[in-house]
């Protein structure tokens, strides 16, 4: 028997490495960190460095605040004053707060070195500063994601319940106020598992800024993490995260239990006399009477207008309609004209779509960029009306704004905010220019035009097929920021609805996608394909149509198009020449030109997919970019650009998924197969081995070699 002294013994021993142990502060685990080498940099004796050590001071003071958030501002203003803030987790005590927030100040510096804009999270607290204000600005500009790789079983039963609790508390998380906008919930998706989930925005968004940030951030699951045991996107200004396990204190989590409050009094009862009613039991039974004949109003009318309601798709033939809504943003022509100088020719700063695009400077000195659209453009009214109802609903910083219109005559103008760099093309495909192109402005450009897309295409309140995405249709603005332009020929979807067809198609050869250039079919797909034609112009500096085009093993390739229209969209007289050619030869051998092989297109996607499968994809890269490039990320953005103009649409990824590809080296990427309108290499057909990046991030990456046959075009 063991004596009574021993128990006492090892219950002392084991207290006493209890204490031990939760005396000694755990080093806060690192989780995210984003300091763009786009960022603008300081020394360590700046007067930004002074600054931002009295930011750190604040913030680290100030951890203890019981909502877990402070922000703090050193300096008077750009470039050398410095903002910062820092978000502990809503569950954490204070001491758990202060020391996250006193270990980031110290630990972001170490890994971010004299960056001026970094943001780092780790899992008890996020820390973020710039040299621009932060505060009260909702930010979704990037994002991080973690996830946990065990997948679960019940899948379909797991995500009805992660789809009911995740929209549970970014709604109660929203509404928190200014002190804290923090939610949790646990909820069983089997007999014995549970589902943890925590979603979390800064105090200083407003309700509305962080419900839509949170169900930003939910919208990312489905694309990254389906089936997951756990997982968490990270944003500066929200996140939300899900896990198996508890992974926060669910006492301190908890809800404030209700104010107590005291039992009425006891009624006093008063007769009436004899067999009369009290007063209390008339208005007892008067006042449920009449909420039950108030509530059958009100739903018998929200019924009516129910029924009489239509719940079709959003169709481009009633767009147009909407042109009242935006009649605040109409300019008078005389306005236009002075702003222009009768949009005289030195005024002129380019040639859009449908019409050249004049600088202008309003009488309130305000500088705009007007859009005049041609007679003879072919873009009409509907065209007009609806770029304008488009645009006027869109805000997104990748988004060029819509300022104003003017609907006089025969005058179809639109008003933009001025972009001062132009457009991407000038840049690019200019021997001087594109020389400011380093590449992490390159790389800052593809990111932009990525965030651009998806919000068109996911999330705004409309989903948008821009039909028309190309370099000339990319400004820039002083900042060489990404703004996609020219909504003319842009598509709305209806929520449901996945593709489109039209007999007219309208475009730019080159950058449209296979299945809508020869069967006029379009979808989101169309612009993921045209997102990876300029993804390759913008690493290469090379047109896609700038390439010579090879001999043809066909017939004649394009069916009866010749060359220059199929490629460049440029026809004449002699086209028909040309077709009339293929009708001979196609009389003369009793053969379709459609039936034979293609052969090898020099274009720019042959170009690239032959790099890739020889292992030589930096060959592609524009020689200027030498030693400003990184290695990882450029083979990394071909990558993408090839699975992005596959011929199959439903191999492309969604722009979602492009998003979190260009910002997470921990997702896998598919194998690409051999480009839409690309065909067999001349180098041979040996599979390929190898390529290893040089990064310690990095895995091998396999090249996978597609022997089959280009889709037939048929001749339209």
């Amino acid at each position: 028997m063991i004596p009574l002294s021993n128990y006492f013994f090892l219950f002392t021993l084991s207290l006493l490495s209890l204490l031990i142990s939760t005396t000694i502060a755990a080093t806060p685990n690192i989780l995210f960190t984003e300091c763009p080498n786009t960022t603008a940099t300081y020394t360590p004796n700046s007067t930004y460095a002074t600054n931002l050590a009295a930011v750190f001071a604040s913030l680290s003071s100030n951890a203890t605040a019981p909502n877990g958030f402070h922000n703090s501002t050193a300096g008077r203003g750009p470039p050398d004053a410095s903002f910062g803030l820092f978000l502990c987790r809503g569950d954490v005590s204070t001491a758990v707060c202060q020391d996250c927030v006193t270990f980031a100040s110290t630990d972001v510096v170490e890994k971010c070195p004299g960056r001026k804009r970094v943001s780092v999270w780790y899992d008890e607290c996020m820390l973020r500063y710039s040299n621009q204000s932060i505060f009260a600005v909702p930010d979704q500009s990037w994002l991080g994601i973690l996830r946990n790789t065990q997948n679960v079983t019940e899948v379909s039963r797991f995500e009805e319940v992660l789809s009911e609790v995740l929209g549970d508390i970014a709604n109660r998380a929203s509404m928190g106020g200014l002190e804290k906008k923090f939610a949790t919930r646990e909820a069983n998706f089997s007999s014995f598992q549970t589902l943890y989930a925590l979603a979390q925005c800064t105090p200083d968004i407003t309700t509305s800024q962080c419900n839509t940030c949170l169900r930003d951030a939910i919208s990312r699951f489905p694309g990254c993490c389906a089936g997951n045991l756990g997982a968490r996107v990270l944003f500066p200004s929200c996140n939300v995260r899900y896990e198996n396990y508890p992974f926060y204190n669910a006492t301190a989590s908890a809800a404030p239990p209700p104010p107590v409050v005291p039992p009425p009094p006891p009624p006093t009862t008063t007769t009436t006399g004899n067999g009369g009613l009290s007063s209390q039991v008339l208005i007892a039974i008067i006042i449920p009477i009449c909420v039950a004949v108030l509530l059958f109003i009100v739903g018998f009318c929200w019924l009516r207008r129910r029924a009489t309601k239509k719940y079709d798709s959003v169709r481009e033939d009633t767009v147009g309609d909407d042109i009242t809504a935006v009649q605040s943003l109409q300019y008078d022509l005389s306005t236009l004209q002075a702003a222009t100088n009768n949009f005289s020719e030195e005024n002129k700063i380019g040639e859009g779509g449908f019409g050249p695009v004049y600088k202008a400077t309003l009488s309130n000195g305000e500088v705009v960029a007007v859009k005049r659209l041609s007679r003879s453009s072919g873009q009409g009214a509907q065209e007009f009306k609806n770029e304008v109802v488009l645009v006027a609903k869109l805000q997104h910083r990748n988004l060029v704004r819509l300022l104003g219109f003017c609907l006089e005559g025969e005058e179809n103008i639109l008003i933009y905010e001025f972009v001062p760099n132009k457009s991407l093309e000038k840049f690019l495909f200019d021997p001087q220019e594109r020389e400011k192109l380093d590449w992490s402005r390159r790389y800052k450009i593809i990111e932009g035009v990525a965030r651009g897309m998806l919000y068109l295409h996911e999330d705004s309140r409309l989903r948008i097929v821009h039909r028309d995405l190309k370099a000339s249709n990319i400004l820039l603005d002083g900042d060489m920021n990404a703004k996609i332009s020219d909504f003319g020929m842009a598509r709305i979807f209806g929520v449901d609805q996945t593709e489109g067809n039209t007999s007219r198609v309208v475009g730019t050869f080159g950058y449209m996608s296979p299945e809508y250039a020869m069967r006029g079919q379009f979808s989101v797909k169309s612009d993921v394909f045209s997102f990876g034609v300029l993804v390759l112009e913008i690493i290469s500096g090379k047109k896609n149509s700038g390439f010579d085009q090879s001999d043809y093993e066909d017939l004649l390739s394009y069916g009866y198009m010749s060359p220059e229209y199929a490629m460049r969209g440029q026809f004449s007289v002699k086209s028909d020449v040309f077709s009339f050619g293929v009708l001979v030869l196609e009389i003369i051998s009793g053969k379709k030109n459609s039936g034979f092989d293609q052969s090898d297109y020099e274009d720019l996607l042959s170009y690239a997919w032959n790099l890739w499968r020889d292992e030589r994809p930096l060959d592609l890269m524009d020689p200027i970019l030498e030693g400003t490039y990184s290695r990882n990320e450029v083979i990394r953005c071909i990558h993408i650009a090839l699975l992005c103009v596959q011929d199959d649409p439903d191999n492309r990824p969604t722009m979602a998924t492009v998003v979190v590809m260009l910002n997470s080296y921990s997702v896998t990427l598919s194998l690409p197969q051999r480009p839409a309108f690309g065909t067999r290499s001349r180098t041979g057909s040996n599979p390929p081995k190898f390529l290893e990046w040089d990064e310690s991030t990095s895995k091998s990456m396999p090249v996978s070699v597609n022997d089959v046959s280009i889709t037939e075009l048929d001749p339209r």
